[in-house]
């Protein structure tokens, strides 16, 4: 039972190692319908949990995908789902880099560069949305996040925590009223 579910973490993470186009963000929605819905692995509120916690603490964001190998096979699922999303992704970079730049100004390689950038921004905004639909996220929610973009649209070297104090602090105002 245990070795199927190991293989059932591969299986689930090479795949989207692989299609990672804009960081672990943009695998975030694929992430929790694997997760959630498809194995079963975990609920929403035990997968919004490991987000905030993988968001919470130090490293990249795709840790989500330790705690959840974890939360699945112990300390062995945590090993086998990490290795499974970054060293596919690690070894493709690796070969695509050593003939990126020899492509370099030509006309296919800047169409591929403009043309993977909106898709990794879709990417990440799905994840976005994937996240707040199981966290049940109230308009509060959705506009916090609203203005947190903006702002960093506009002043995008402003210091991260200044927003996520701004946006406690209006969580606590605000969120017995709505």
């Amino acid at each position: 039972m245990r070795e199927n579910v190991l293989w059932s973490l591969i299986a689930v993470f090479v795949p989207f190692s692989l299609v990672s186009i804009g960081g672990g963000p943009s695998i975030f929605a694929g992430i929790q319908h694997q997760s959630v819905e498809v194995h079963r692995w975990v609920t929403a509120r035990e997968f919004v949990d490991l987000f905030a916690i993988a968001r919470a603490a130090p490293g990249p964001g795709s840790m989500l995908v330790t705690l959840l190998g974890w939360k699945v096979a112990g300390w062995t699922g945590a090993i086998v789902a990490t290795l499974a999303l970054f060293i596919p992704s690690s070894l493709l970079c690796y070969g695509v880099t050593k003939m990126w730049n020899h492509y370099r100004g030509r006309h296919w390689h800047t169409a591929l560069e403009a043309g993977l950038a909106p898709i990794g921004a879709g990417l990440i905004l799905a994840g976005v949305f994937a996240v707040f639909r199981i966290a049940g996220a109230g308009i509060l929610s959705w506009a916090v996040a609203g203005i947190a973009a903006a702002v960093l649209g506009w002043r995008p070297t402003l210091n991260p925590l200044i927003l996520l104090a701004a946006g406690a602090v209006a969580f606590a105002i605000l969120h017995d009223g709505l």
